[in-house]
């Protein structure tokens, strides 16, 4: 054997024996650290496939509830959304409390059909939007059942110029204004939404409404 083969052998031995006591030293942690990235991936995997099951469940169950109330059978929708707002999913819950609030309002239950938009619009687990939209839900009951102070406590808010809905907050205000008589706080409100380009075509038509007929009836001067 030459002295350069003796050598390799050497080195190459050498490097076997580091190689070994590298292993020995930190293997363990080698493979608990693969170990942990399956059992991770494993669990993620897991995760979404029990969330994907749990969000179709409460979404068949919302849809199974919303095609009894469309049959009229709105007591047993109403058992299956009670259920959803206690045990559902995602956001369910929060679509059960408006659908539940919006049948006891078909139903005529107008009292229990504002307490359910309440509580749903102070639920802070509900997404803001959907908290708005009960607070307007809530308000167009009460232009009827209620008081101009009862408006304004949910949507007076929501009237300012940069919110959304401001053109449905000020409909509700503008029509609770006139039923108390407050004519000149109606014919402002009536105004700024037929003046705004930004109001969706059904409410600005119905605001227009409403001036000539403040007009007509001389509520306000003609202008």
């Amino acid at each position: 054997m030459t002295d350069d083969s003796f050598i390799r052998e050497v080195n190459e031995e050498l490097r076997s024996e580091r190689a070994k006591a590298i292993w020995r030293r930190f293997g363990p942690f080698i493979i608990g650290a693969a170990v942990a990235v399956v059992l991770g991936t494993a669990a993620n995997v897991a995760y979404n496939h029990w969330t994907s099951t749990q969000a179709a469940a409460s979404g068949d169950e919302f849809l199974a509830a919303l095609d009894l109330s469309a049959e009229g059978k709105n007591d047993e929708a109403l058992t299956i959304l009670e259920k959803l707002e206690t045990d559902g999913y995602g956001s369910y819950p929060a679509l059960a409390q408006l659908r539940i609030a919006s049948i006891l309002a078909d139903k005529g239950d107008a009292a229990n059909a504002v307490a359910a938009y309440d509580k749903a619009s102070e639920d802070k687990t509900v997404p803001a939007p959907l908290r708005d939209m009960a607070k307007i839900r809530a308000a167009y009951i009460l232009m009827d059942t209620g008081s101009y102070d009862d408006v304004a406590k949910r949507v007076e808010t929501l009237s300012s110029d940069a919110n959304s809905m401001r053109h449905s907050a000020r409909e509700a205000l503008g029509m609770a204004a006139w039923k108390a008589e407050k004519n000149d706080d109606a014919a402002k409100l009536f105004k700024q939404i037929a003046d705004d380009p930004l109001a969706p075509a059904n409410i600005r038509q119905r605001a227009n409404v409403m001036l000539d007929l403040m007009r007509g009836n001389g509520s306000i001067a003609v202008q």
